[in-house]
């Protein structure tokens, strides 16, 4: 089955949506749990560290997994079941944002501000977000990339075919491309037909198809993205 440009289209623009606001959220929730753990006086900050860690090691397995979003969330056949599962927040972001927060904020800004009167999240929104940019798009740059490519959660999460994002419509394209030609020698009424089929031309198409907008974003991404990886390097 191959798809028609309106289908692409529709696509397109749920895979566009999904990774903004996914990243947007992403990057939100992961700055919002990584600033109280690099917090010197929050003194549960080892304790949830540890559970973030925890949670790197080991999962409930995929059965539960399906389950805890579709039986007790029920986000089958929404936006947000491509949001929400194994998307939205990871934990080597949290620990990774942490760490930036501990060795590139030094506690004397935060505590100069409280002096001033500010409150905790006017101290993280005007002056720790803007000092973090490095990390900010590193991390982001990482989410778009994770939301972008994703097509695992169309093909379980959703019932309704004009929901699915891009990658889910190019990845079936792919199975059905596969499937014919595997299945060609069993026809041989259809194996010369099959045979027009420009199967390297789909391919290469539905590459230039998906990676056109990353490549896009990616300059804007690139002078901080560069700069946040390099954070913590031996300066001479």
């Amino acid at each position: 089955m191959l798809y028609d440009a309106q289908a692409i289209a529709k696509g397109y623009g749920i895979s566009i949506l999904v990774t903004v606001l996914g990243s947007l959220l992403g990057l939100l929730i992961t700055a919002l749990f990584a600033y109280p753990l690099s917090r010197r006086d929050f003194s549960l900050r080892n304790f949830f560290s540890f559970y973030v860690f925890f949670t790197m090691l080991f999962n409930g397995g995929l059965v539960p997994w399906y389950l805890v979003y579709t039986k007790m969330f029920d986000l089958r056949d929404s936006i947000f079941a491509l949001i929400v599962p194994n998307l939205l927040m990871s934990a080597f972001f949290v620990l990774m944002m942490r760490t930036f927060f501990q060795t590139t904020i030094h506690p004397s800004i935060i505590e100069s501000a409280s002096i001033d009167g500010a409150g905790e999240l006017r101290i993280f929104f005007r002056i720790v977000l803007p000092l973090s940019l490095p990390v900010l798009a590193t991390i982001g740059l990482f989410y778009v990339l994770g939301y972008w490519n994703d097509w695992f959660n169309s093909l379980v999460f959703m019932n309704d075919s004009d929901k699915v994002n891009l990658q889910y419509l190019m990845y079936k394209t792919m199975m059905n491309l596969q499937f014919l030609v595997a299945n060609a020698q069993n026809n041989t009424n259809a194996s010369a037909e099959i045979a027009k089929i420009p199967n390297e031309t789909i391919r290469m198409a539905m590459c230039i198809v998906g990676m056109g907008p990353i490549v896009l974003a990616y300059p804007f991404f690139q002078k901080y993205f560069v700069k946040g990886l390099t954070i913590g390097a031996v300066k001479g």
